[in-house]
């Protein structure tokens, strides 16, 4: 297993070993990280190899079917929560050219009788492979499962109850996005890249195993950094719901994924991050915690589905 270059690396195994001075350092590490470039890379995270390969090749495989018949999975009218969004559609807060990609969307998948199942559009199977669905819905709820101990840790960290969390991620808004950024062929739009300088919307955003280097955050030196060499390791990110519950706290760091060099143009780049969000009416009311005299709030109050349609209208995925 290599080391990751660019971020800290934190391991999950002593969250979970039951030996509570392990458990105690994992929490000190990951809130360090958190409070200062807001990035770390986890080992130990519970994703299986297996599943992380099974995964690739169905995003692959769809990637790689005809525009025609990825549009007929691009749903109308649900500002792309579910199925396929087509290249160059989104892009960055205050950005106007679209970043160079095109992605896939699988949302909750309610199994219980939760009425806010009401609120989600339904998953989308493709046609053309039978194992898409169940694969996507298989990673979901692993990456999700994950995502639940780091948050018991931020939990703690911040001296909250360690299940704080947990009333509000119960069948939470989340959403698995595989993405392809195609080889870059011909002229493209000036200032275009495969994904701009943004921050994420949510609490905390899993990336598992991307399939080229172009991952970069910013620093507290305000430099680029370049995020590489992350085999056996998960990158995991503060978003900005995290930040504002906080108040500032902990840190919703900007990234972007540069162009490859000149002698790359031509190949793909391939990866999946998980943006764990909330459920739409919790609050993200900055916690009484994070405010005091050298750091007043910062923020308005607002639920978190309020402020995620606020954000999609702003990255161009809703009118």
């Amino acid at each position: 297993m290599s080391t990751p270059k660019g971020i800290p690396s934190v391991d999950l195994s002593e969250f979970l070993s039951g030996d509570e001075a392990k458990k105690q350092k994992f929490i000190n590490e990951l809130g360090q990280a958190y409070e200062t470039i807001g990035f770390v890379a986890v080992k130990n995270h519970q994703i299986p190899d297996e599943l992380i390969e099974e995964l690739y090749k169905q995003i692959k495989a769809f990637f790689a079917l005809p525009t025609e018949v990825k549009e007929k999975y691009n749903i109308p009218g649900i500002g792309g929560q579910r199925g396929y969004t087509p290249f160059g559609k989104e892009h960055a807060k205050g950005q106007t050219a679209g970043d160079l990609k095109e992605f896939w969307h699988f949302g909750q998948f309610v199994e219980d009788n939760d009425s806010i199942k009401e609120e989600y559009p339904d998953n989308v199977a493709v046609n053309e492979l039978p194992s898409f669905l169940e694969t996507g819905k298989k990673a979901y709820q692993t990456f999700e499962s994950t995502g639940r101990h780091l948050l018991r840790a931020i939990a703690l960290h911040l001296g909250l109850e360690e299940n704080y969390f947990n009333p509000h991620f119960h069948n939470g808004n989340s959403i698995l996005r595989p993405i392809h950024y195609p080889p870059i062929t011909g002229e493209i739009e000036e200032g275009a890249v495969r994904a701009g300088a943004h921050e994420d919307i949510n609490l905390i955003t899993l990336l598992v195993g991307a399939s080229a280097d172009g991952l970069q955050v910013l620093n507290k030196n305000n430099k680029w950094v370049s995020v590489t060499e992350i085999e056996g390791h998960i990158v995991v990110n503060v978003g900005d719901m995290l930040q504002r519950l906080t108040n500032n706290k902990l840190k919703s760091t900007t990234h972007r994924v540069i162009n490859p060099p000149k002698e790359l143009m031509g190949t793909s780049r391939y990866s999946v991050p998980f943006f764990l969000h909330p459920r739409s009416e919790m609050p993200l009311n900055c916690l009484s915690s994070c405010i005091d005299e050298n750091n007043p709030k910062q923020y308005e109050d607002i639920t978190a589905g309020d402020y995620l349609m606020e954000r999609l209208r702003e990255i161009g995925l809703v009118k």
